[in-house]
């Protein structure tokens, strides 16, 4: 058998084996039609069931009211940075960003070609380690755009700002279905699939009905939104295989009592590894104590050999993906949804034995 794998990479991320173990029953003969769900019709009776049981399970599980649409797009939510300002705003208009790191300042970049951005707040000064609790909102800001939270640095937001009358976007790739929350608060939400809810390739849109009235005329097809709500996501092929997986990842959640069991049991772990690192004289997490992300604990020893020495040892033992992001360096540990409690005491349990064997 060999060692026991645990998978902590950031992304594309582990997916519950449950939901593996069904789609690969149903690979070659999807509910006895004799055929494999990646090679029948996007229009078929069977795939039409699946989409349409996935944006109900996202409905129900996340609590998404009806004056939201649910889209399942293309382009990662890299292609999101760019679509929201193209569809929102023009050289005359602008947008509020807040800036809490390297998939924020994305978004930015990518804003600043459609009209005026506003920094309402950033954590630059100390080198995005943390989230920001004051902001200084236009008046007349055509949106305000969070990063719920930072794959990266390791840092997520507690609680949401309240933007008044002017619409909160939110990209929530790395924390999506993982805690509670109140849609009716954003005015869109936004994620690539490939951490929380399923493969690589989907990106799920949920926006409100309102806002997505506002989007811009002359746009290209396939980026304007309202495209993809007159044809229900289906306006050309969409990544089927992947809506299925969201499909399976859905039922798989609501098995474990929907967002509030995940939630449950994604405290424990951060709470088990977090407690590692504060009381270990060896290992030190990275971020403010206040912004501290469940999902991507960062982390670092007390030198850089110790590290690669760690990550060396920690890969043969059977923990993948705790290298730092290239930008940063360090440790991260990734405690997506599918990651089980026994997988983070496995590494806890690692991460003393380490730190005993070299003192």
């Amino acid at each position: 058998m060999g060692v026991k794998k645990y998978n902590f990479y950031a992304g594309p991320a582990i997916l519950p084996q449950e939901v593996m173990k069904k789609a690969q029953a149903e690979l070659l003969d999807y509910q006895g039609i004799g055929l494999s769900i990646m090679e029948i019709s996007h229009r078929s009776k069977e795939f039409d069931a699946v989409i349409k049981s996935a944006e109900q399970k996202i409905r129900e599980i996340f609590g998404v009211p009806e004056n939201y649409w649910v889209l399942f797009l293309q382009g990662g939510a890299s292609l999101q940075f760019g679509m929201i300002p193209m569809n929102f705003l023009n050289k005359e208009s602008a947008a509020d960003y807040v800036h809490t790191g390297e998939w924020a300042g994305k978004a930015i970049k990518e804003a600043k070609l459609f009209g005026k951005v506003n920094i309402a707040a950033t954590s630059e000064d100390k080198k995005y380690n943390y989230i920001p609790d004051k902001f200084n909102f236009s008046s007349d800001a055509k949106y305000v755009h969070i990063t719920s939270n930072e794959t990266i640095g390791g840092i997520q937001f507690q609680n949401f700002p309240d933007t008044g009358n002017i619409p909160l976007i939110a990209d929530m790739s790395s924390d999506i279905f993982s805690r509670k929350i109140d849609v009716s608060k954003f005015g869109m939400i936004y994620a690539g699939a490939q951490k929380n809810i399923g493969p690589s390739g989907v990106t799920l849109v949920i926006i409100r009905k309102d806002l997505a009235e506002k989007c811009a005329s002359g746009l290209t097809t396939m980026l304007n939104y309202k495209t993809h709500i007159k044809e229900p996501s289906l306006y050309n092929t969409p990544p089927c295989f992947g809506i299925y997986i969201i499909k399976l990842v859905m039922e798989w959640i609501e098995k474990l009592g929907g967002i509030s069991g995940i939630e449950s049991i994604n405290n424990e772990k951060a709470a088990l590894l977090y407690k590692t690192l504060d009381t270990s004289s060896m290992y030190r997490g990275t971020t403010d104590k206040n912004s501290r992300s469940k999902m991507n604990i960062t982390f670092r020893l007390t030198t850089e050999q110790l590290e690669e020495k760690f990550i060396k040892e920690a890969t043969a033992a059977g923990f993948i993906g705790l290298k730092g992001h290239r930008s940063v360096g360090g440790c991260r540990a990734s405690l997506y949804n599918a990651m089980p409690l026994e997988g983070v005491k496995e590494l806890v349990k690692f991460m003393e034995k380490f730190e005993k064997e070299n003192k």
